[in-house]
């Protein structure tokens, strides 16, 4: 059995590679705990240093890297790949990396000395997605390496590549074989190694049955787990925001990447009296795009990863439609749709009746509402399995935070969307999953508290 990564661009298959068996994969994770010892005895400059360099390393494969992506999961290489987000979040890691592993001094006299340190887990487990598999996976690997860990990653099958590109950099830099790597693993063994407490901790990114399957494998062994599932992140406009900064921010947080964002726009509500301005505006935009082989640098919007995401995507769609929601974007723009390749739309005349406004798409649709008020636009928002994101507009400050302490989301976003700060912590709450990484609370994530209380007899 193997992992086949089959290219959303024309079906063709562009990379195989064989399952470990469940003892070879028992024996790596053994050789990485072995080795992690010596990893974390070094200097934490020292480990930084490396991971630094491995991300630097990453930088220089980038010319690679662009047209790798197109072909494994279809981003047009027009958008130049992901290493300005994944330099970004691991550079800041770096950065806040000694304060945030500092031990905590409670107390220095003459007759005690008490502090808490962080230690390292052992082996983290990271499971990483295909949508944003450098950005993504960079989000456990950097702080996990720097905090002393040793981390195996198995990457999603439609990005088998990216796995091994960052085992070749961070080998390159100086991070042991056995320190990072990176193995082809089916879910089966997953399961059975996080079962048999092979991690010290598991950090998973993708769908809420994968979330789900991770928690079942890793109960009763007290494994610590930190999940990021699934979305259905919303944008209110208000009557006092800017238009257009409003519409081009949200429409390209729901149609970048074909749709295929953790934290991309999946539902708009909008002040009434804004919000046939706001659709109009917003379906010029869409009839704009260019559908077509990620490869052409006139491409705007690629395929989507897999046929069978595009699959469900049109059902939404249709779902819609058949319940009464008006599709505004005509679909003979997009004729070469078909396959993998999905047609944007924008669908008004929806409720939460309908799918497309409840379950998530992952895909380039998105459905407008009008709300008459910020209690109906909250009601909206909260109505939902999912909280990650929430993306509000309006000049009014002080209204955005109050309307954001209402909301069950993870982040609120004023003025701005479909982004991830590293100084905050990623997190979601319901069915969006648990925990969080980045920030010094990734940190914490990472390691766990060990208290000395140190007494002096005289």
């Amino acid at each position: 059995m193997s992992f086949d990564c089959i290219s959303p661009i024309d079906g063709s298959l562009l990379v195989s590679r064989p399952f470990l068996t469940p003892d070879a994969a028992r024996e790596a994770v053994l050789q990485g705990a072995d080795e992690q010892r010596a990893w974390a005895a070094l200097p934490l400059k020292e480990r930084i240093a490396r991971v630094m360099k491995g991300v630097e390393i990453i930088g220089e494969m980038n010319d690679t890297i662009v047209p790798d992506l197109a072909r494994q999961m279809g981003r047009p290489i027009r958008y130049g790949g992901e290493f300005g987000g994944f330099h970004e979040r691991a550079a800041y890691m770096a950065e806040i990396a000694e304060q945030a592993l500092a031990p905590i001094e409670v107390e220095d006299s003459e007759s005690f000395r008490r502090y808490i340190t962080r230690e390292p887990h052992g082996v983290v487990l990271v499971i990483a997605p295909w949508n944003y598999p450098y950005m993504t996976a960079i989000n456990a690997v950097a702080p996990a390496l720097i905090a002393g860990n040793a981390v195996v990653l198995k990457h999603a099958a439609q990005t088998l590549l990216v796995g091994e590109h960052l085992a070749q950099a961070f080998h390159k830099a100086g991070v042991p074989a056995e320190v990072f790597q990176n193995l082809a693993l089916d879910h089966d063994t997953v399961e059975t190694l996080i079962a048999e407490k092979r991690f010290g901790f598991v950090n998973f990114t993708g769908s809420v049955g994968g979330g789900q399957a991770i928690e079942r494998a890793a109960a009763g062994t007290f494994t610590g787990v930190g999940l990021e599932l699934g979305g259905k992140d919303p944008g209110y406009v208000m009557e006092d925001a800017d238009l257009d900064a409003a519409v081009d921010t949200l429409i390209d947080g729901a149609m970048f990447n074909s749709g295929q964002c953790c934290c991309g726009i999946e539902r708009i509500y909008v002040a009434a009296s804004l919000f046939e301005t706001f659709v109009e505006k917003a379906q010029a935009i869409v009839e704009g795009y260019k559908l077509g082989d990620p490869l052409d640098p006139e491409t705007t919007l690629g395929p989507m990863a897999h046929v069978r995401f595009a699959e469900t995507v049109r059902a939404q769609v249709e779902d819609a439609i058949a319940k009464g929601a008006t599709p505004l974007i005509d679909p003979q723009l997009f004729p070469n749709a078909g396959e993998a390749y999905v047609a944007p739309q924008i669908l008004i005349n929806v409720t939460h009746d309908m799918a497309v406004m409840r379950e998530e798409t992952f895909g380039p649709v998105v459905g407008i509402m009008p709300v008459s008020d910020d209690l109906e636009a909250i009601a909206l928002m909260n109505d939902s399995a999912y909280g990650l994101t929430a993306s509000l507009w309006t000049s009014d400050m002080d209204r955005a935070e109050a309307i954001g302490q209402q909301l069950e989301t993870g982040t609120v976003f004023l003025n701005r969307a479909d982004y991830l700060d590293p100084a905050l912590c990623w997190t979601g709450c319901k069915q969006t999953g648990k925990g969080g990484s980045l920030s010094v609370i990734g940190y914490h994530n990472l390691t766990r508290p060990k208290s000395y209380h140190l007494r002096t007899l005289k």
